[in-house]
């Protein structure tokens, strides 16, 4: 790796993202994509599309053999993804590209620990901070144990983002307000990840537990697939995160047309235009 990095993160690129919604006084759209779901130039063109559409940053998903949060729908595109080679380095490839192309907004790799472990840590964050890369989720990794990760990306100037659950406790939230940076990821269910009909009860007084401990902006995921989850997040939180169901969205087009229904989409979840009746 050069000592000068080619696509350096621009530093604050997240919270600049959260200071527009709050000026705009709108709730960010938050989109995942698996890299290389169906393959790594779909992606390139899929990123692009959501960004028009009405999307605020970008969680780049690194496929995993065994990612336990995620429903069936992310665990197909997480498999599908590992068939066609995808790695983590060609993941950080990805971003890069997408930089080179001209992309400026936030890129956040959302992954596991043991892929970026057997990378190496210290060189896994070095590489994406090369790559233009501005946070990193790392979807299984307690924050007791993130320290030799959160010092790699301090040194990086990439923002460790942090998950909580309903189950975390007051304590557990202390902790993670006390280590997070960019924001803090809060999962609305106690489950993986998928597309449902209801957001769960008792969000908001999971929600108001997290308010209490931090000023960061609250990003809200799992679950959200529709107009409604978007707005009724948006009273409560900062952001939502919509994953699973963007990967149904690209299932059902034809793969012409699947960078066009992923635009629509995002205009329809953010407001900008109105579902078909």
């Amino acid at each position: 790796m050069s000592a000068q990095p080619r696509y350096a993160p621009a530093h604050g690129r997240i919270e600049s993202a959260f200071a527009r919604m709050k000026a705009e006084n709108r709730t960010g759209f938050v989109a995942f994509l698996t890299v290389g779901y169906p393959d790594v130039e779909s992606t390139l063109r899929f990123v692009p599309a959501l960004i028009e559409g009405g999307a605020d940053l970008i969680e780049l998903g690194v496929p995993f053999s065994d990612p336990l949060a995620e429903g069936p729908t992310i665990q197909r595109s997480s498999f599908h993804a590992l068939q066609q080679g995808v790695t983590p380095r060609l993941c950080l490839d990805v971003a890069a590209k997408l930089r080179e192309l001209g992309l400026e907004a936030p890129l956040v790799p959302m992954g596991y620990y043991n892929p970026m472990l057997a990378y190496g840590l210290e060189s896994f964050v070095g590489d994406a901070a090369s790559a233009g890369v501005d946070g990193l989720i790392i979807v299984d990794l307690p924050p007791e144990e993130s320290a030799p990760v959160r010092a790699a990306c301090l040194a990086n100037d990439i923002r460790l983002i942090y998950l909580l659950a309903p189950t975390s406790t007051d304590e557990r939230i202390k902790l993670v307000a006390s280590m997070a940076s960019g924001f803090i990821y809060c999962v609305s269910v106690t489950g993986v990840t998928g597309a449902r009909d209801e957001l769960a009860p008792g969000l908001e007084s999971f929600l108001s537990r997290v308010r209490a401990q931090t000023h960061l902006p609250i990003a809200v995921g799992f679950g959200i697939s529709q107009p409604r989850h978007f707005q009724a997040v948006g009273q409560i939180a900062d952001a939502a995160v919509i994953g699973s169901a963007i990967i149904d969205e690209i299932d059902k087009s034809d793969p012409s047309q699947q960078a066009a229904r992923l635009r629509e989409y995002a205009e329809v979840v953010t407001g900008q235009r109105r579902a078909a009746t």
